[in-house]
């Protein structure tokens, strides 16, 4: 089974996180891809992520890129059960940090063909 672009991004609109799971080395990636990255193999079985997880890493975009208004916005790398997604966090006088608890709360689609999950503090 395969999880398409346009089926993750329509999870991510609904409120929900998908992923794929490696059936030879059990490794989980929280985006679309055509194969495992840690072992190559393309036998991977689509999988509802957790939406609530732990900050892994984080930053603060103070230049945006083309399309956004403007900077000062927080970004992390969620671990969402054995995954990890990408996202913006909500709030931006609550900044968190790594090993932080955040939640899934919304999606950002100013680019509605390219949405991303929008986390807060828990």
């Amino acid at each position: 089974m395969s999880l398409s672009y346009a089926e993750w991004a329509s999870a991510v609109r609904e409120g929900s996180l998908l992923g794929l799971a490696c059936e030879e080395c059990g490794h989980t990636n929280g985006v679309p891809t055509g194969a495992c990255p840690h072992c190559g193999n393309r036998d991977l079985q689509q999988v509802s992520l957790p939406t609530e997880g732990t900050v892994h890493t984080e930053t603060t975009i103070q230049v945006p890129p083309d399309g956004f208004d403007e900077g000062g916005y927080q970004v992390a790398v969620v671990e969402v059960g054995d995954a990890r997604v990408m996202g913006r966090i909500a709030d931006e006088s609550a900044s968190v940090a790594i090993g932080d608890a955040v939640a899934l709360s919304g999606v950002i689609t100013e680019d509605d063909d390219h949405p991303a999950p929008v986390f807060e503090p828990v």
